[in-house]
């Protein structure tokens, strides 16, 4: 029987989901976490079984899919591996010691898959280990993306692989750089995979413990930011894991495709990715500002190089961690993280934001809109990576800021309604759009979003999911033009 394409393919999706939930579900058996076991193998079992015989229906009827079917079926991804990815919370609620809501759960995973690093947790270091684990992966796998997963190890289902990529991220300068999106899909993992292992075996020279050294390193290459303790990577108190982590969230908030030309040899192009070059302008000036700032705070120069310049790799790539409490240092210092929390990290990367690549092309348009008003018969245009940049480039990028500050404003409305203060709404609008999960207000560091209400969590869960996937695949599905189509 032949297999709906939607749908097929997203049982698909949740079954490869699935299959990764059996690596947490090992580490249950082998510590006898036996609450961890069920949380994990029920629905690990069943989505699995369901997924196989559909996996074997689609090889054999290869499915074709529209490429505006792609934004429907991204959306739903999402929405559905998190609902997946929130049973082992809610199912383990017994294993923590307190009871997890179904509302929590769903906000556990989606901050997972959408990379944000929020919490509702207080306490994570009452949670099972396996489930430490589940949370971790969650965030790795939603780093580069399911679907680019898919695409990448399934070529054979021809779901049309670009259609579903463009309409997971749908960035301002995509770039397909091998001749197949599997392979561009595999090398972009691949480069995923080194660097996640070499960033494991260094917080292992660090002094972490496996496990320890097992999560952050999937975290941190997610630029996901959420931590096995509860005060972070703080906790660990050691100069070492602090640089290797703003090393790493630095190299992940970066353009992969950067590092395929560097593996090419192609050392040119590389050095000349303009978006490459604005976002580690923009890391050097705010850390050398921050660091400038808090030099009166610490009492010396090495203690504010330290956390200046590791608050300002977390925050320009929404990792989230903090080293310090931020909100107590002086107003300047302050204001430099709130005004990094609007930038991001580059496209094709893990980082979330607005993204570097936009805010380029805007000043830069600025710019030749500034010629134009003085010489007005002048012929202006930008130039992004030695060439000459598209006029409908500059289109999508205007209507993206405004399509982020209008939900950014939206969702502020919502939390004031819900009784936050203006400023601490207009951060968690911020902290969950941005996928960054962290700001000020009511969400400092050592505070988290589990002291909302629950409808504001479901706000908030599908803000992450919006930021995500870039806005314009959950917006687009608003659209009565999309269904009539």
């Amino acid at each position: 029987m032949k297999t709906p394409a939607l749908p097929g393919i997203l049982i698909v999706l949740l079954g490869m989901v699935a299959a990764v939930m059996l690596i947490p579900l090992a580490l249950a058996v082998i510590l006898s976490e036996r609450p961890m076991i069920g949380a994990l193998g029920i629905p690990a079992g069943t989505v699995i079984a369901a997924a196989l015989p559909v996996l074997f229906s689609l090889r054999k009827n290869v499915p074709r899919i529209r490429s505006r079917d792609g934004f429907l079926l991204v959306f739903l991804a999402w929405v559905l591996m998190s609902l997946l990815g929130a049973l082992p919370f809610y199912l383990s609620a017994g294993a923590a010691g307190s009871g997890i809501s179904f509302t929590d759960a769903f906000f556990e995973s989606a901050c997972g898959f959408t990379t944000t690093g929020a919490t509702t947790i207080a306490d994570v270091e009452a949670l099972p280990k396996s489930l430490l684990l589940w949370r971790s992966m969650s965030h790795w796998i939603g780093g580069m993306g399911i679907v680019l997963l898919t695409v990448a190890l399934m070529p054979l289902l021809g779901v049309g692989g670009f259609q579903m990529i463009k309409a997971e991220a749908p960035v301002a300068d995509q770039e397909r750089f091998t001749p197949r999106i599997a392979d561009t899909a595999r090398i972009l993992w691949l480069t995923y995979c080194i660097l996640t292992a070499l960033l494991f075996l260094l917080f292992v020279l660090g002094g972490m413990d496996i496990l320890d050294a097992v999560c952050h390193s999937l975290t941190t290459m997610a630029s996901g930011g959420v931590s096995v303790r509860n005060n972070g990577i703080a906790s660990y108190n050691s100069v070492f894991i602090e640089t290797v982590s703003m090393i790493f969230m630095l190299l992940a908030g970066l353009n992969f495709n950067i590092y395929h030309r560097l593996a090419k040899g192609q050392f040119a192009e590389a050095f000349d990715n303009t978006e490459g070059r604005a976002y580690l302008l923009v890391f050097f000036v705010a850390a050398t500002a921050l660091t400038i700032s808090l030099i009166p705070h610490y009492g010396s120069a090495g203690s504010a190089l330290r956390y200046g310049a590791f608050q300002t790799a977390s925050i320009l790539s929404t990792t989230g961690q903090s080293a310090a409490d931020y909100t107590g240092w002086p107003a300047f210092s302050q204001a430099v993280v709130f005004c990094l929390m609007f930038v991001g990290g580059c496209s094709a990367s893990t980082a979330g934001g607005i993204k570097v690549i936009r805010h380029v092309a805007l000043w830069k348009q600025s710019g030749s809109e500034m010629r134009r008003v003085l010489y007005p018969r002048g012929v202006f245009s930008i130039h992004l990576n030695k060439k000459v940049g598209r006029k409908d480039v500059v289109y999508s990028v205007t209507s993206f800021v405004f399509l982020y500050a209008a939900v950014v404003f939206l969702v502020s409305l919502a939390g004031s309604l819900s009784g936050l203060d203006v400023f601490s709404a207009f951060n968690a609008a911020v902290a969950a759009l941005s996928n960054l999960g962290t700001g000020f207000g009511a969400l400092g560091p050592g505070h988290n979003f589990g002291q909302f209400p629950d409808h504001l969590k479901w706000i908030y869960s599908f803000a992450m999911i919006a930021g995500r996937l870039e806005l314009w695949t959950a917006l687009i599905l608003l659209s009565p033009d999309y269904w009539r189509g």
